[in-house]
């Protein structure tokens, strides 16, 4: 199983974007009764997570993105989203997706770098 990561990019603040994740060589029925979530890491700090989606549409977010970040799933394609509103400087990180057990192995990330 590979994670990719993808839809990063380079954005003033209070812009949006969509990250998505695909476990791909996953098969659904591995997908499917996963709990997943949205990590993020700068340098120097721990990876922390951001997001989960437990179940079809069960969220929990960071305070710090409450309101402003949407986790979302699709079973189906065995892809995780984060659509990203109203972005900050300090949202600037490198984004992972993974299980919230983080039993498989992290993918390269995808760079988020937001402009004040």
């Amino acid at each position: 199983v590979r994670l990719v990561e993808s839809g990063g990019g380079l954005v003033q603040a209070g812009a949006s974007l969509r990250l998505s994740c695909v476990a791909s060589g996953m098969i659904t029925s591995v997908f499917n009764p996963n709990d997943w979530g949205w990590y993020r890491q700068t340098p120097g700090k721990q990876r922390e997570l951001v997001a989960s989606v437990a179940g079809p549409r069960s969220t929990s977010y960071t305070d710090s993105v409450e309101g402003r970040f949407t986790i979302s799933r699709d079973n189906a394609r065995k892809r995780i989203y984060l659509q990203m509103d109203n972005l900050r400087p300090e949202d600037t990180a490198v984004y992972y997706c993974n299980t919230l057990k983080q039993d498989l192995p992290w993918g390269q990330g995808t760079q988020v770098t937001v402009s004040g």
